[in-house]
């Protein structure tokens, strides 16, 4: 009945087009018989390799179960529906077309859970990838602070804890209006969205602190323990503020 109701809608809605508007955009529609299979194939191949766990369930709604005796409305796949099979009892129509219907929706729930599971995935990938380039960033302000390269250490290490905070405001969601944020900007978005505690707002302060000094300043040279601190506290930051 509410297939029936839906269809009816839809013709209602094709009408009042006009009859010409109306056999365009019938004429327009795709065959869905045609480009199905060609979607399954392309939708299963991806599923096997994000979502494999859900492969299976995925073509029980398109394959004939080996099992099944006799057609039924919870047993009716869409390889029934391609093949325009239909099963009559006494002369009158038990099951149709419309079986298939309930059956493609939960293959595109199935598609759709793949999709969010993809986007986890990436989101997995570009953490992993940002992570390494942090480190090897913190690796290299590790090696001009042994060469006595202090401001250009305490630079660098600036940069990457203006980076990863930058990354932790778009993780949250946290819209940011300023063109060009800096440290100080940053912290304090992530302090009024309750993402980071007081203490850890006081800690990134006193870094963008001594980074300012190593890039601003020029009249106070930054000491080499000023350095330490920013380098080790940023390396601290990365792996505690997600």
């Amino acid at each position: 009945m509410l297939h029936e109701t839906r269809h009816k809608g839809l013709v209602d809605q094709i009408n009042k087009l006009g009859k010409k508007k109306s056999a365009t955009f019938v004429k327009a529609l795709p065959n869905f018989k045609v480009g199905y299979e060609a979607w399954y194939s392309e939708a299963l191949s991806l599923l096997r390799q994000v979502l494999p766990d859900r492969a299976t369930d995925f073509v029980g709604l398109y394959q004939k179960p080996k099992s099944r005796k006799s057609i039924q409305y919870g047993n009716y796949v869409m390889q029934d529906y391609l093949q325009g099979l239909q099963a009559t009892y006494l002369g009158d129509v038990k099951v149709d077309a419309s079986a298939a219907i309930p059956q493609f929706r939960q293959q595109l729930a199935i598609l759709k859970a793949a999709r969010t599971r993809f986007d986890s995935t990436l989101f997995e990938i570009r953490q992993l990838v940002q992570a390494d380039l942090f480190d090897t960033e913190i690796a290299a302000a590790r090696e001009l602070l042994k060469g006595k390269f202090l401001r250009a250490a305490g630079a660098v290490g600036g940069v990457v804890l203006e980076k990863h905070l930058r990354q932790v405001c778009d993780d949250h969601a946290i819209k940011v209006v300023k063109k060009a944020p800096g440290i100080t900007d940053l912290n304090e978005l992530l302090k009024a969205n309750g993402v980071i505690e007081v203490p850890q707002w006081r800690h990134i302060s006193m870094l963008g602190d001594i980074r300012n000094l190593c890039v601003h300043n020029k009249q106070k040279e930054p000491t080499a323990e000023q350095v330490v601190d920013l380098i080790d506290g940023t390396d601290k930051v990365i792996k505690t503020i997600a």
